[in-house]
């Protein structure tokens, strides 16, 4: 059973062909998936608000227009005070679309990617592996249809080629493991649920650390 805020949130994002940011991260809230501190902000007050209490902070915009943010330069990191902050809303605000910014609080970490493609005869195909902005150069993934159990998960991290890092190598600390299959396996009731209403949902950045694994970005696009 779908949340009805959920349902919700589809309904009206249809016109748009995707879920804004802050839509799309709500619904991962609702699935008990982690995510940093965020405020949707329409204003620079309201931005500020927020951002006094958690600096640094990223800011993005929000724009039914946009739908990959970095691509026009609609993310701004590595925000420490006020008056970077007001640079980056009112350079933000100039963009096409633009309905606010995305003020959300810094996490640091490895750099993972969760995505799924809805497949016309298989259904929710679901693919993790190396993010952030090296996604496609290192193209390092493993792909699993959903539902996942516990024993896909194992196996598909344990067939990357980055797995010793997300383990701990030479000295650097690893990942929390657990913490990311805690995702993985919510993420699989997503796809499950949301089926006969996405085309594809990517996870990326996912910001994992030996404590903690946060989704830092997300997108959702509807059939």
């Amino acid at each position: 059973m779908i949340d009805v805020k959920v349902k919700e949130i589809i309904n009206s994002s249809k016109n748009y062909g995707w879920i804004l940011e802050q839509d799309a991260k709500f619904i991962l809230k609702t699935y008990g998936i982690k995510v940093p501190d965020y405020k949707f902000s329409k204003t620079f007050k309201d931005a500020l608000d927020f951002s006094q209490n958690n600096y640094p902070v990223v800011c993005k915009v929000v724009s039914p227009d946009i739908v990959h943010k970095s691509d026009v330069g609609g993310v701004i990191v590595g925000i420490k005070n006020d008056n970077e902050l007001k640079d980056a809303f009112e350079k933000l605000s100039e963009l096409k679309g633009f309905k606010g910014c995305l003020i959300e609080k810094m996490v640091q970490g490895m750099e993972l990617i969760i995505g799924a493609k809805n497949d016309a005869q298989f259904g929710p195909v679901v693919l993790v592996g190396m993010g952030g902005v090296s996604v496609e150069i290192y193209k390092d993934s493993a792909i699993r249809m959903a539902p996942l159990t516990e024993n896909d998960i194992e196996k598909m991290l344990e067939s990357l080629k980055c797995y010793p890092l997300l383990k701990g190598y030479r000295g650097n600390k690893g990942i929390n493991i657990e913490k990311l299959k805690e995702i993985l396996l919510k993420f699989s009731k997503i796809l499950i649920d949301l089926q006969p209403y996405f085309e594809s949902i990517d996870l990326n950045p996912v910001i994992c650390s030996e404590n903690e694994c946060f989704v830092a970005d997300a997108r959702i696009i509807l059939v």
